[in-house]
């Protein structure tokens, strides 16, 4: 990255981090107690490795094109353009184990694999140095994609929510406390297709670390405990098909197996 570039992306950090602090809303106390027109959702938790415990999870959000030769076979550039994010419903996180259904409305399924970070605490305009204290666990994860969906949506200049938020689009591993762990910053990350490598790459390849797309990412919401945050993909990108198993590995983390069916 030139140097021009790596002022610009100090910039990115620091920018407007005196933000004035959120008030606190109240909360009635019974509400938790109240009656429902409905039955209320269900839990969405994951499995944490070597506990009986579960770890909840509130939202979900993923960080876009957060590896150079990916940006670039995306039509992207890394060096001009900044980070994006997007969102997918809580309830899109599933055991790895469970499979991932084909789903609807699509004929170009994606494979994209991830590191999952879950999150123990939060805030607003958290500095990249304190990032990773906020931290809780890290996993392997799947963000698919209908591919189609998402093309269309791009020429049409339309937002490309529906290609990533469905249901059941982040097959995930469990996760591995950093208390036990450590930090996931630096390993192996890769992909597999019938026993075929398609993606191959490194973490520490990821144009934002995990704890600058955590202080990034402070900056547009207030982070909470039980968040997930998705860093993105490595370049290899590609399409699977009902009957096809999908294996995703990084260092230290174990590796899951999913079956397209």
């Amino acid at each position: 990255m030139k140097n021009t570039d790596k002022t610009s992306r100090r910039q990115f950090l620091s920018g407007s981090a005196a933000a004035a602090a959120a008030a606190c809303v109240s909360r009635d106390a019974s509400a938790q107690d109240a009656d429902y027109v409905i039955d209320p959702p269900n839990i969405v938790s994951m499995e944490i490795d070597g506990s009986d415990e579960r770890f909840p999870v509130r939202r979900v959000f993923c960080l876009g094109r957060n590896y150079r030769a990916h940006a670039y076979e995306s039509g992207d550039d890394p060096d001009v353009n900044p980070p994006f994010f997007f969102i997918k419903p809580r309830d899109a996180i599933t055991d790895s184990r469970e499979g991932h259904p084909y789903p609807s409305v699509t004929r170009a399924l994606r494979y994209e694999g991830e590191l999952v970070v879950a999150l123990q605490s939060g805030g607003t305009n958290i500095d990249p140095a304190d990032a990773l204290d906020h931290v809780y666990a890290y996993g392997v994860g799947l963000d698919m994609t209908r591919q189609d969906l998402q093309q269309e949506a791009q020429r049409l200049s339309r937002p490309w929510a529906i290609s990533k938020s469905f249901d059941n689009s982040a097959p995930c591993g469990p996760l591995y406390p950093v208390e036990t762990n450590g930090h996931a910053v630096t390993g192996r990350i890769w992909l597999s297709v019938n026993g075929e490598v398609k993606q191959d790459s490194d973490l520490s390849f990821q144009i934002w670390s995990v704890s600058e797309g955590i202080a990034i990412l402070s900056r547009h919401y207030e982070l909470k405990a039980g968040d997930i945050i998705m860093t993105g993909t490595p370049e290899g990108i590609g399409l699977v098909e009902t009957g096809d198993v999908v294996r995703v590995g990084i260092d230290g983390l174990g590796e899951i197996e999913v079956n397209i069916t």
